[in-house]
Formats: structure tokens, C-alpha cells, sequence
């Protein structure tokens, strides 16, 4: 049986708690500098990885009223950036997150269909969702969306942005001379939809893009997350980095496929993971607790228990233990702009103290085993031998990684680690295509049949 490959992408990192800023080889402006996105574009190709993954930030987080100043240095349009690379890159795919709450579907088809075009065919939408007015207030339609209608929203734009995709027929461009005819009569149509989230008339200005449709992400992990990628995604950001958890959440979504007549392998299960080398074990696990006590300093460790107790904590040293008072729950968050992943803070706080009781640690060190993003660490060899682990045992088909240096983090991995999963047989040792669908070995576009359905029509 030929081996599992390996899909691999690089994330670039964004001015959070992951980053080292403040290391010597760190500089706050990298994270707007186009030369920091191409030199991670230029390495994840050498790498030969299926493609680089910008995140989004639609507000600059606020924190007990204040501007989180980390984030302030801003990330640069999405759009703008992916289609720079387009013109220094040649084959590694280029992927974008874009919300599909406060965008609409006949601008999102039309600038991903561009990009497509732009990189001949590695474009790449990672479809994310928002319901609250915070984020809100920068849109013209304000928080409006309820909290259960943000998937069914995306599901609709989605199909509504691929029955764009496919209004012009793949040969629908003659440019014939004698006739005068540029586009062959009856080979465009217009997209008419009728959700209840999205209903639009339209006629897409575009050809249909190189790849049929660019690759859809998505990063949900709630049930109806889950049923969404099943749907529609052919790619998921996974949060699920342990390998019993990655089994779990792998087994669970590509079981969800047959449902919508898809193939296991017509959706990748892709963990975020972030890695750290030491030419022994020992020394990479140095290096890990020195990276550790750098992204989480005592202003980060204090703000993240503040999210959960919603409360000043400044009377508490964080080399200390937990507060002794509970959390506040009857008062707004003490943070604006940040997925929140704690629906229960006083049931957080109480598995929290069992925890740092159990273990006798403080709260930054508490924070430091809470919030860490799963790493590989060790040699080189070791390292690859995980990852293809994970890979061959189905807890994931690759992963995006996380460096936690810009913008040159990735190097050493792509330097030390690629030639041994090229070894071990899992991993490319060149492009075989040049579309991210060719990347990845997704099927054809067509896979999924036209996507005009009782959602959207082509006529």
C-alpha cells in the first residue's frame, strides 16, 4: 500500500500571544512589510507545501476599554497581499480568510475568481462567521445577525458564490474574429438565488476561474460547523491536534460526507500546530520552555485570566495562584474582538484551579499549559516521524503550521524537517500541477455538479 501524503501549509503568523515579537530577530513592522510575506511565501515553496493561510482581523481587540497595542500595527488587506504574491510565487497556493457575515457573495465570488485568475488557479477562501456587534459596527449592517443563523448565512454565500462560479460555461470565451463574437451566445448565465439569508440577481463579470471553484476552508467545530465543512469545505482548519482527539474529530467529520455524496478524500482534515527543533530532545525542550515564558509574559498570562474571571486582576501577581473570587458573569466582557471560547467561566475557573492545585502552578504557568498551540517538539527526525504518525494513523492528511517567528520561523522546518518526510516517503519531492486543487488531490470542481440547487439557479 503506498504511503499517506503529507499536506502541509504555513500559516502566517499574526501579533498575538503564538508570536515571539519581542525576540531580538523580531521586528514590530515585519508584520506589515510585504517583504515578510513574501519571504514566507518564498519559503513554504521551496518547502514545496500546498499553500500559505493569512488570517483575518476585522477590529482591533479591546481589552478593559483599552486598544490591544499588539494588534494596532494592523494586518494589510488580504486581497492586496495574495495577489502581490501571485506575481512572486509560481505553484504554492495562496489562501485567504474572509467573513462571510458582513461580505456579500457577488463581491467574494468575484475577488477569489480574480486571485484565481491572478495565480492560475492557487486560490484558496477560508470561510469564517461572526455574530456580534462588535465586529458589526465596521459594516454597514451592524451585529444584526443571530448567533444560529451565522453557519446557515455561510452555507448560502458559499453556494450562492460557486452558482457565480459557474454562470460562465468553461468554454464560454471564443474571441471569434469573423462572427465578432468574444463570448459564445448562451454561454452565460445569470445567478438567481433565494435563500433566506441571501437572495441575489446576478450576472458574474468574470470567467469561470481556472480551478472551476478556488478551494473552500473552513474552521468551525461545532456541530454545525462540523455539518458545514461535510457540505462544503474541501479543506478544515482544525483545532484537534492531540492524536486521540484528531481521530476523533477526523473520523467524525469525513464521516459526515457520504451524506452529500462525497468521498473521504474529497475534504483534508488539517490541524494548526507550530514546531520546535533542538538537535536533542533536551535541547529542543529547553528551547520550548524559553519560547513558552517569551509568548506568554506576565501582561499575557494576567489578560487571559481577566477574559474568564471578566474582571481587573491587577492586585494579583501572576507568578501567584488563581483568584480566590469567582468570575463575574453578569457584566459585558472585559474583551472585545476575540473568539471566546469560554461559554462557562465559572465552570472554566473551577477545572482551572483543580488544575493548578493538582499541579501546583501559578497563573502564568497555568496560562502557558492552557493556551498553548500543539507543538512538535525534538529532533528533526523526531519531529517528522510525528507528523507522518498523525498523517498515516487518520488523525489528520497534514497540517498548517504555526511558526512562532516572522517571517523567517518556517526556514529551519523546511531546511531540516521536509527532507525526512521526503525519506519516509510521505511527502512530495516536487509539483506535480500547478492549481492548489492539484495539491491537495482534491477532485474537480464539477465533483460536487452544477451548484445551482433549490438555493441558487443558472439560467
Amino acid at each position: 500500500m503506498p504511503k499517506k501524503q503529507i499536506h502541509l501549509a504555513a500559516h502566517f503568523p499574526g501579533v498575538n500571544h503564538h508570536t515571539v515579537w519581542t525576540d531580538p530577530s523580531h521586528r514590530p513592522e515585519t508584520q506589515s512589510s510585504f517583504a515578510s510575506f513574501q519571504h514566507l511565501a518564498a519559503t513554504a515553496e521551496r518547502g514545496l507545501f500546498d499553500f500559505v493561510f493569512l488570517a483575518e482581523g476585522l477590529r482591533l481587540r479591546e481589552h478593559r476599554g483599552q486598544l490591544v497595542d499588539q494588534d494596532v500595527v494592523g494586518r494589510p488587506d488580504t486581497y492586496a497581499v495574495l495577489a502581490a504574491l501571485a506575481g512572486v510565487t509560481t505553484h504554492v497556493g495562496l489562501a485567504g480568510t474572509i467573513n462571510a457575515t458582513f461580505n456579500d457573495p457577488y463581491e467574494l465570488a468575484r475577488q477569489f475568481a480574480t486571485l484565481d485568475h491572478l495565480s492560475a488557479g492557487r486560490a484558496a477562501w477560508n470561510v469564517v462567521t461572526s455574530s456580534d456587534a462588535f465586529h458589526g459596527a465596521n459594516f454597514r449592517r451592524g451585529g444584526y445577525l443571530a448567533y444560529e443563523d451565522r453557519y446557515e448565512r455561510a452555507r448560502e454565500v458559499v453556494e450562492a458564490a460557486r452558482a457565480l462560479w459557474d454562470a460562465w460555461a468553461p468554454d464560454a470565451v471564443v474571441a471569434d474574429a469573423t462572427t465578432g463574437d468574444f463570448v459564445r451566445p448562451g454561454a452565460l448565465g445569470t445567478v438567481r438565488t433565494g435563500g433566506r439569508l441571501v437572495d441575489i440577481e446576478a450576472v458574474p463579470s468574470l470567467p469561470r476561474p481556472p480551478q472551476g471553484h478556488p478551494v473552500i476552508i473552513q474552521a468551525g467545530d461545532s456541530d454545525g460547523g462540523r455539518e458545514l465543512a461535510a457540505q462544503v469545505a474541501d479543506a478544515v482548519f482544525s483545532r484537534h491536534s492531540e492524536l486521540a482527539d484528531g481521530q476523533a474529530f477526523y473520523a467524525d467529520v469525513k464521516g459526515r460526507l457520504a451524506r452529500y455524496g462525497r468521498r473521504p478524500d474529497d475534504l483534508k482534515i488539517l490541524p494548526g500546530a507550530s514546531f520546535v527543533l533542538g538537535d536533542t530532545a533536551a535541547e529542543a525542550e529547553e528551547r520550548l520552555r524559553e519560547i513558552q515564558h517569551q509568548q506568554v509574559r506576565p501582561s499575557v498570562a494576567r489578560a487571559f485570566v481577566e477574559q474568564v474571571w471578566n474582571q481587573d486582576l491587577s492586585a494579583y501577581d501572576v507568578d501567584g495562584p488563581l483568584p480566590d473570587v469567582d468570575p463575574v458573569t453578569d457584566a459585558p466582557s472585559v474583551t472585545q474582538g476575540k473568539a471566546g471560547f469560554f461559554r462557562d467561566p465559572l465552570v472554566v475557573a473551577k477545572q482551572w484551579r483543580e488544575l493548578s492545585e493538582a499541579k501546583g502552578l501559578s497563573i502564568r504557568e497555568l496560562v502557558i499549559q492552557v493556551i498553548g498551540r500543539h507543538s512538535f517538539v525534538g529532533t528533526p527526525a523526531h519531529v517528522a516521524a510525528e507528523i507522518d504518525r498523525y498523517v498515516q494513523e487518520d488523525a489528520s492528511d497534514g497540517f498548517i503550521l504555526v511558526p512562532h517567528l516572522t517571517p523567517h520561523g518556517l526556514d529551519e522546518f523546511v531546511d531540516r524537517v521536509v527532507p525526512l518526510l521526503q525519506e519516509r516517503g510521505s511527502f512530495r519531492t516536487s509539483y506535480e500541477g500547478t492549481t492548489l486543487r492539484g495539491h491537495l488531490g482534491l477532485p474537480p470542481a464539477d465533483a460536487f455538479g452544477r451548484t445551482a440547487d433549490a438555493l441558487a439557479t443558472v439560467s
